[in-house]
Formats: C-alpha cells, structure tokens, sequence
C-alpha cells in the first residue's frame, strides 16, 4: 500500500516570510496577534444596578395564604350609620325655596333610604334638626321601598333659614324623638357586609438551552467561577417572571364577563392593588407636571383618612420626583408645621418601635395630623421600561390590620394567595423537561426551564389606601 503526502492545509497563513527591513517587525502583530490571548476582564458590570422590582408587597407586610377555588371571596363591614337622601318640595310652589319661617315640609325620600324611619332625627342643610314623619311602610318593614313623600317637622318650630327645593341632600341621622308612653319602634336596622371576590390569575414563562449551547463557555464570570452564558438567561427568566407576578399583583384588572377569548381560550383577569384603590380608594390628584408633596396636599389626604377611619402610620412607596417633593416640604420650613422629622418610639410601630431600624430600611418619616408617615422610594415607579412614564406616583399604604366582619379574625390589609391544596402549590412552579443535563424526562436535544404561579392579592379596606396619579379622580 502506498502512502501519499497529507496536503497541506494551513488555513492559508505561511509558515513564516523573509524581511530584510527591521520596520516591517513593527507590525508583526498583524499577522500574529489572533495567537495573542485577548486582556479580557471577566466581571459582569450591573449597568443599571439590581434591576428586580420584586419585595414591594413583602415589605409593606402583605401576607400569603394559600386557597382552593376558583377565586376568593372575603368580607368587609359597611359603615355603622348612614345618611338618607332627600328633597325637600313645596306643594305650593315648587320653583320656589320653602321659607326659613316654615315650621314643616315635605321631603321626597329617595328609593335607597331604606334606612330612614318614622321619628327620627335628621339635619338639614346642615344645622337645621328636624324630626321624621310619614315615612313610607314596605311589606310591613317600615322603609321606603321606592321613592316616597314625607314630612319634616323643625325641633325649633321654625326651620331659621330657607331649604332649596329643587337640591336634594345627604342628610345624616342624628338620633330620633319618642313620646312619653309610646311603643319601642316597629321597625329595626341590620348591619350590612360587602362580599366580594378577586379570581385568580395564572402566570407562565418558559426559556430553553440547546445540548450545545449549554456546553460552550463563554468569556464573562456569571458568579463563582461558571462561564456558561445559558445560565445568566436562566436567572434573568426567573426574575423577569417574579417581577412580572408582582406587577400582576400591583396592576392587575378584572376581566369583564367571564372573561377573554385569548388564542381560542377564556383568560381571566383578577383585581390588582392599584385597581382597588381606583375602584373604592382614595386617589390624590396631581398637578398637569405630576408634582405633589406641598403641605395642602397632605393636609387633604389627611382630612379625608380622618373620613375613613384610617390607621396612624402609613408608608408611602413613590417615585423619585415625589419623594424629592416631600423631602423640599420637611426642608422648607415645614419642620414646625409638621411636627419635624419624626422621632420618639411610639412614632414607629411598624419598624418595632425602632426609629434606627427605620433607617436602616432606608425610610424617612415626618408626622402631620396625628399620622406618621414614612416615606421610601419605589423602584418600580422610576424604571423608564416599566412604571417610570406612567400615570402613577406612588401609594400610601395603612401600617395595620383590618378586622373581618364576620369572623372577627385580625387579617393584614394586604393578601397575597396562591392556589394549594393537600400538600401540592402552585405559588411558584418550577420544572425542567429535556434529554440534557442530567434530565431525561423528554428526547429533545434541549433543557425547557418552566414557570407557573396561580395567585391573587386582596386589598382590605381600600378606603383607607391612597394612590398618588398624575391627574387623579
């Protein structure tokens, strides 16, 4: 058998070249520098810092729980007292305002006053004591079943002042006037309760590698020595979906009906923490340039949380340009008017009384009104990919527990739940299908990383919750 001579095969570069002139070793590196091991420095520089947005709700001491329905259904009181609505009318004139020498009037009862009854108490526009009569009988209830005619008597004999009687008005219930000798009333109030019900939503992600992707290293150190650039699209998948859950969580809505047709299949929205307080929340309004942090600005959330019963310690979570609004307002001046940053053990109930574990949670606190209010910069709401051009401000979040009307249970007022049942949760799903890395569930040539969470939150007493928007309700 005879051998012939291998080809050469040199990837086209010579063995050598001849030179007579030294110059031509000066750019020696032209032909040899592929031979040359790149300076390569292998950290991974955080260009834009940790960009997770995740721990929001943890922080502000939403609690998890698990649940086994379709959605959850839970119960908030309605108010102790409520006011009626009527009109006052004269049969005489009706254009005209009944006059302040009038010692009665009729009133129109409107259909929702189901509360109002004979003998009792009301004020009229607002100082005016008149007691109740003639109020309309339903099925022997005693309530106005549908728009009905009364009268109002003035306590004084005379009203003192003229009633409008094309203006109808809310007008409280201040109490009622029996006779000596008369029966206990007829009729009796029962406490209402609000049911209501957030579905849960379903969340998925899924990234993939190749037997050969996960198998080349790269240049860049991901962490303890591993090179392989897979991973770093494995780690940022996983953020991305926890982030994504949380903005879900945070924005989420319902969807109308029974839901949306989505790629031939029903989706189902759930009621995200933004949407409560739009739907029964107070909503601050901002200026046309998102600007808010003055002092009356303050003083109206804080005239309106008296309304609503609210907690003495709130958190408010805000964007850059209105934390630096609120730091400018304690600056200014204000340290006098607002009591000065805050200090004192009782002034920091949710940081265990601790006003040094209050800064070291990165939070600053002033006190205006009787409430405490710790303030901390979102980063959610400066991410120019995410919230950072967005109507949203920030939130003022109730340090408390709220009650449940029915079970008397002290609940946080934030929950977030996640579907469960006999040891198997579908809170945070993860599991991979593939023929590589030591999976053997599939034949593919690949690694698929899955992702599945079931979850909702419930916002207790959105009433008391404050969401801070460029041109807000």
């Amino acid at each position: 058998m005879a051998l012939g001579t291998p080809p050469v095969n040199n990837g086209g570069v010579s063995a050598g070249f001849k030179s007579l002139d030294p110059a031509k070793y000066t750019s020696l590196g032209d032909f040899i520098d592929e031979v040359n091991a790149p300076d390569n420095r292998d950290l991974l520089v955080k260009t834009y810092g940790n960009q997770g947005i995740t721990g929001f709700l943890k922080m502000t001491g939403a609690v998890k729980a698990s649940g086994s329905n379709d959605e959850v259904q839970y119960w908030e009181e309605s108010r102790l007292h409520s006011k009626a609505t009527i009109t006052p009318s004269s049969t005489a004139s009706p254009a005209a305002d009944i006059p302040s020498s009038a010692a009665s009037c009729k009133i129109i009862v409107a259909s929702g006053s189901t509360f109002l009854r004979n003998n009792d108490v009301v004020l009229l526009n607002g100082s005016i004591r008149a007691v109740i009569d003639g109020v309309g009988d339903s099925e022997g209830t005693g309530s106005a079943a549908a728009t009905s005619e009364a009268t109002a008597f003035a306590l004084t004999g005379t009203f003192g002042e003229a009633l409008a009687t094309a203006s109808s008005q809310d007008v409280p219930i201040i109490g009622n006037l029996f006779a000596q000798g008369s029966d206990q009333p007829s009729q009796f109030i029962e406490s209402n309760v609000v049911k209501r019900t957030n579905p849960y939503m379903i969340l998925k992600e899924t990234f993939k590698v190749s037997g050969s992707q996960a198998t080349n290293i790269g240049w860049i150190n991901l962490g303890k020595g591993d090179y392989r650039w897979y991973v770093k699209g494995e780690m940022d998948t996983r953020q991305r979906f926890l982030d994504k859950r949380e903005m879900m969580m945070l924005l989420g809505e319902k969807t109308a009906g029974s839901g949306l047709t989505i790629n031939s299949t029903t989706v189902t929205g759930s009621e995200g923490y933004f949407a409560a307080i739009e739907d029964r929340g107070i909503v601050a309004s901002t200026a046309a340039d998102g600007d808010f942090g003055t002092l009356s600005d303050i003083d109206a959330i804080v005239k309106e949380l008296d309304k609503q019963g609210a907690a003495p310690e709130y958190c408010i979570y805000a964007n850059s340009a209105t934390m630096l609004a609120l730091d400018d307002m304690v600056a200014q001046g204000l340290a006098t008017a607002v009591t000065g940053v805050t200090t004192g053990a009782q002034a920091f109930g949710a940081f265990s009384n601790s006003q040094q574990g209050a800064i070291e949670l990165g939070f600053q606190s002033f006190r205006r009104g009787g409430y405490t209010f710790h303030t901390k910069s979102w980063k959610l709401l400066n991410d120019p990919t995410l919230l950072g051009s967005s109507d949203y401000n920030g939130v003022m979040i109730p340090l408390t527990t709220v009650v449940d009307p029915k079970s008397g249970n002290r609940a946080a007022a934030l929950e977030m739940n996640y579907k469960a049942a006999n040891g198997y949760s579908r809170e945070m799903e993860h599991w991979m299908t593939g023929s590589i890395l030591g999976v053997t569930n599939a034949n593919t040539d690949s690694l698929q990383f899955n992702y599945r969470s079931e979850c909702n939150l419930i916002t207790r007493a959105a009433n008391q919750h404050v969401l801070i928007k460029n041109n807000g309700l």
